[in-house]
């Protein structure tokens, strides 16, 4: 349930020497339970719990301005805590609500075209204690042929039939019982084809830290492996083994915190979780790039936004080595024909080449450019340069240049394949001290 917009003020409440929320106005209860929790429970909004701690410590009246969350909104608080002998008395003098801010970055919005995303986050349930359905995902509720409403309330067991392992064990019910992990319980649908499928799960629990249940996904046995036109399938195996499972659970639980899934949250708190999806989307991209095969799909994008969410994947980078990004304003969309995160990728790369190669408190331009029939994003670093006889060669696999401590020699090679899969291409301009200019160039729309 959501708040209202606004509250009238002064709100109280009372938390006791233990901590909870004895005593509260309704404003106030009702983000209690929003948050998790209730009255007589220990209080779940962090930044109130912990000034009242500190009251409560240091045996003096504290006040403060405080961010918070309810399902729907941000909430500008200032409040008074002031220490009593049997706890302390809460007082909200001031209750703002503002709309949730959107992630900053639209890499992390739902995908439904990108197979690694849905599997890591489409396929999803939720249970409670005995293993009873109490969410499902829309995705997952088609794959089983059911109404996702329908599907509340009924056993796990009725809609997979769980698959012994060679010991006869069964990993979701020993998990239950330690009520710990779930990893690689196969399953097969019940009444549907005997494909099998595998069923990961993280156990849930209240503010008090009881055990409630599980949160799930689910995806067809080997569908992280299965990459076409790989052309290192030795390379690929081990790399499917060693990222793309552990990459598709983060992404999984960083979706969970945007979506504010285990209750409300404080924009910028689940901004922090879209920037990990985004990070981790980017690097599932970079592993699916490794091989020859596939093409992009072309669609319209806007070539300037998407080279801005790029900086800002780069951004932690940059700052560690004090480099500044300058980024070209523009007037208007530079829409050009690609594929978005194909592009993300390619500026990425570029980017990431561009940092590592230039010095220390040095600067990096982002520049775009019209021209008839193309848009162009130029990056230009301020390193050494890359001598003529180089200038071909760089842009071939695991080939690296000049002296730079990290870089595989593929980011390049990647980069250049993808921006010609969508019809585009990259050019670099350079000389010995002079820096370089790599620029991608695409069709305009």
């Amino acid at each position: 349930m959501a708040s209202r917009p606004t509250e009238a003020v002064p709100i109280s409440g009372r938390v006791d020497r233990d901590g909870r929320l004895v005593e509260a106005d309704a404003p106030l209860e009702r983000l209690q339970v929003e948050a998790g929790s209730a009255l007589g429970r220990p209080l779940a909004l962090p930044q109130l719990a912990a000034l009242a701690r500190a009251a409560a410590s240091l045996g003096v009246p504290l006040s403060r301005a405080l961010v918070a969350a309810d399902s729907h909104h941000d909430l500008d608080l200032f409040v008074r805590a002031e220490p009593q002998r049997d706890g302390v008395v809460l007082t909200i003098e001031r209750w703002v609500s503002r709309p949730a801010a959107p992630p900053r970055l639209s890499l992390v919005e739902s995908m439904a075209d990108d197979e690694a995303a849905l599997a890591a986050s489409g396929f999803e349930f939720a249970t409670d204690e005995g293993l009873n359905l109490i969410e499902i995902s829309s995705t997952l509720a088609d794959l089983l042929g059911r109404d996702a409403e329908g599907c509340i309330g009924q056993p796990l067991t009725a809609l997979f039939r769980l698959v012994e392992e060679s010991d006869g064990g069964l990993p979701l019910l020993a998990a239950l019982a330690t009520r710990a992990r779930v990893e690689a319980q196969r399953a097969v649908v019940r009444g549907g084809a005997p494909d099998e499928y595998q069923i990961d799960a993280d156990p849930l629990t209240d503010a008090a830290g009881k055990f409630i249940g599980f949160h799930a996904v689910v995806r067809r046995e080997g569908e992280l492996d299965e990459t076409p036109g790989q052309s290192t399938p030795m390379f690929e195996e081990s790399l499917d083994e060693a990222l793309r499972s552990p990459l598709a659970r983060i992404i999984s639980a960083a979706d969970h915190i945007v979506e504010r899934g285990d209750g409300p949250l404080r924009s910028d708190y689940a901004n922090y979780a879209s920037d990990f999806a985004a990070a981790w989307r980017h690097l599932l991209s970079v592993i699916r790039s490794m091989g020859d095969g596939g093409s992009a799909v072309a669609q319209r994008v806007d070539l300037a936004k998407l080279a801005i969410e790029a900086v800002a994947l780069v951004q932690p980078l940059a700052d560690a080595r004090r480099i500044e990004l300058a980024i070209d304003t523009i007037d208007s969309p530079l829409l050009a024909d690609g594929e978005a995160r194909a592009i993300v990728q390619v500026l990425v790369n570029i980017l990431g080449n561009a940092i590592r190669h230039s010095p220390d408190q040095g600067t990096v331009a982002v520049v775009f450019e019209r021209e008839p029939g193309e848009c162009r994003v130029t990056v230009a670093d301020q390193g050494p340069g890359i001598a003529r006889h180089d200038q071909q060669r760089i842009f071939d696999r695991y080939a690296r240049v000049g002296d730079a401590p990290d870089g595989s020699g593929l980011g390049l090679a990647i980069s250049q394949r993808l921006a010609r899969s969508m019809g585009g291409d990259i050019t670099l301009e350079s000389a010995p001290s002079e820096g370089a200019r790599f620029t991608l160039i695409l069709p305009s729309v």
